[in-house]
């Protein structure tokens, strides 16, 4: 059983696609295909947070997951849906990923459209 069980949300993880155009500026995209994990998510906060983040810190969400979808130095700037469903654009993107013995803990900032 999930330490986090009881506050796991359902959300969609989809890898980064990066491309040029003629002008050779970074094109972003996402995948269509999907993986549904679980993981418990929590605004962040607290006064590190804040120095780190500074006015962006409504915009920054501290998750802890179990499993084995999400690796550091392999999902960083993926998306996330979090509020929208899997076949939209992610609402979150990856920004951090610190491994534990049993778990991760993700940094998920929101993209602004």
């Amino acid at each position: 059983m999930s330490d986090f069980e009881e506050w796991d949300s359902e959300v969609y993880l989809k890898k980064r696609i990066v491309t040029e155009d003629d002008e050779n500026n970074d094109i972003v995209s996402y995948s269509s295909e999907y993986d549904e994990i679980s993981m418990d998510i929590q605004s962040a906060g607290g006064s590190e947070s804040a120095q780190i983040w500074g006015e962006q810190l409504p915009y920054i969400k501290t998750c802890y997951y179990e499993g084995d979808k999400i690796k550091e130095g392999q999902n960083e700037n993926d998306g996330i849906c979090y509020k929208v469903g899997p076949n939209e654009e992610p609402d979150y993107e990856i920004k951090s990923i610190q491994e534990w013995d049993n778990h991760s803990i993700i940094t998920l900032k929101k993209l602004v459209v």
